[in-house]
């Protein structure tokens, strides 16, 4: 009916539909016009039989309400869809597993890719419960310890290289004096975590200081406000701290300032990670270990639109750095 009503073919109003086809622009508006008038859409299941493709990403978050995650959640989502992408979106249990039942369902929308931020849904898990789509997994590199065994699942990578960062970081504090320096950390079974404190060390062991403080914490505010408080009255202190997040971080501030009497920076140095947009709110100003969420996701859009022009290819990989954003809590 709408290709009769604006005297086109039917292939025409399917590239209408798309936005990466080549199609004149103001037949693909006529085309649509007269669409919104007959209030049609296009059958999607119809096309994903012709194309094998459903034009939708399956996204796999451990959390959807933490500031990060929300706005990377935000920024992917925007970016997908640009592209043509719907997102499917599924949360982990608090372990970072996920449901096997959730994983059969999203074969069942034979997404064109997934993209995992958790690393206990492994690979071979994934495999079993996708057909053609290659998961996209952010990986946080160090040594060869994350070489494949031999027979491992195919998966593209986006690389976090953190050392930069946390370096830079370290570099800052010691430049302002100090010596013991400790770490808040985030949950313990997380990957990224675990390769926070690792660098951190290495770092600290390469300028000769000694190895940070460790307090406990799960990337919550709350957490990371108790063990800055217990690390000041149970344990020795700390000329600064570095918490694994800036969520963390804030908590430090604030129990160090209200509940501590403490001063910012001048008597304890404070430095995030993440880079969130509430890090230069004046009542922080946090000097924080920066992932660029913009170049991020460009990245991830990247690897999506390589493997589907490329589906039988080795593995695709991206690599970002981190730097660190200096702002008022160290000097």
């Amino acid at each position: 009916m709408v290709a009769a009503r604006a005297n086109v073919s039917r292939v025409a109003v399917s590239r209408a539909f798309n936005p990466h086809a080549s199609l004149k622009p103001e037949k693909r508006e006529l085309i649509l016009r007269i669409a919104q008038e007959l209030n049609y859409t296009p059958d999607r299941a119809a096309r994903a039989l012709v194309s094998g493709r459903s034009h939708l990403v399956g996204v796999i978050v451990p959390d959807v309400c933490s500031h990060w995650e929300s706005q990377e959640i935000d920024a992917l989502t925007t970016a997908l869809q640009n592209q043509g992408f719907a997102t499917l979106l599924f949360k982990t249990r608090t372990d970072y597993s996920m449901d096997e039942k959730l994983l059969s369902y999203m074969r069942g929308f034979n997404p064109d890719s997934v993209i995992a931020f958790v690393e206990n849904v492994k690979p071979a898990t994934l495999a079993r419960f996708l057909d053609r789509a290659v998961p996209i997994y952010v990986n946080y590199p160090q040594t060869d310890e994350d070489a494949e065994p031999p027979g491992a699942p195919l998966y593209d990578r986006l690389n976090i290289l953190q050392r930069d960062g946390i370096d830079q970081a370290v570099a800052l504090l010691e430049g302002f004096g100090a010596r013991r320096i400790a770490y808040v950390s985030g949950l313990e079974r997380s990957r990224a975590d675990g390769a926070r404190e690792r660098t951190l060390r290495r770092v600290m062991a390469d300028r000769g200081l000694e190895p940070p403080a460790v307090v406990r914490g799960d990337f919550s505010y709350e957490a990371a406000y108790q063990a800055t408080i217990d690390l000041f009255r149970v344990g020795k202190g700390a000329d600064a701290v570095f918490a694994a997040n800036d969520v963390g971080a804030f908590g430090v501030i604030d129990a160090l300032r209200h509940e501590l009497g403490l001063r910012v920076p001048e008597d304890v140095k404070v430095v995030g990670f993440d880079d969130i947009a509430q890090s230069h709110w004046k009542s922080y100003n946090l000097t924080t270990v920066k992932f660029d969420l913009d170049a991020r996701v460009r990245a991830l859009v990247r690897l999506i639109l390589r493997r589907l022009e490329d589906p039988g290819a080795p593995r695709f990989e991206e690599t970002l750095n981190t730097r660190l954003v200096v702002r008022g809590t160290v000097g």
